[in-house]
């Protein structure tokens, strides 16, 4: 397990990114997979960064494990902000909405979703604990 805690601010999004990656390659993280990973952290990360906070800043932690049946990578976000579950808004109508009529919010979260083998939230002890898993 490694961990990493930083300021939640977008100015974090590069560095913690390239903690993951790191993390990834050197358990051999294929790079589809990767990919995929990255676009969820840059959407979890960012969504903490702007909204768990308010006008205060915070610290988010991300925590990186892996798991061998399936072989998969664990990550989790772990915050004292606002508490919010993001997986209880609804999906987005992406279908009969143009882009311009669409609502704004929610498409993030629901391609995380659609991406990650498992996503999973929980307010314990005053935390967010957002955990998302991927198959490798």
């Amino acid at each position: 397990m490694r961990e990493m805690t930083v300021e939640a601010s977008v100015q974090q999004i590069w560095p913690v990114t390239d903690f993951v990656n790191r993390y990834l390659t050197d358990i051999g993280c294929p790079i589809r997979i990767r990919i995929q990973i990255d676009v969820a952290v840059d959407e979890l990360f960012g969504n903490i960064a702007r909204y768990a906070y308010r006008s205060k800043t915070g610290s988010v932690t991300v925590r990186l494990e892996t798991a061998k049946d399936p072989r998969s990578v664990i990550i989790t976000f772990i915050d004292h902000g606002v508490p919010f579950n993001p997986l209880s808004r609804k999906k987005p109508d992406s279908i009969s909405l143009s882009a311009r009529l669409r609502p704004i919010g929610g498409l993030g979260i629901y391609i995380v979703r659609n991406s990650m083998d498992d996503v999973s939230y929980r307010y314990q002890d005053g935390q967010n604990i957002l955990t998302i898993r991927k198959n490798m």
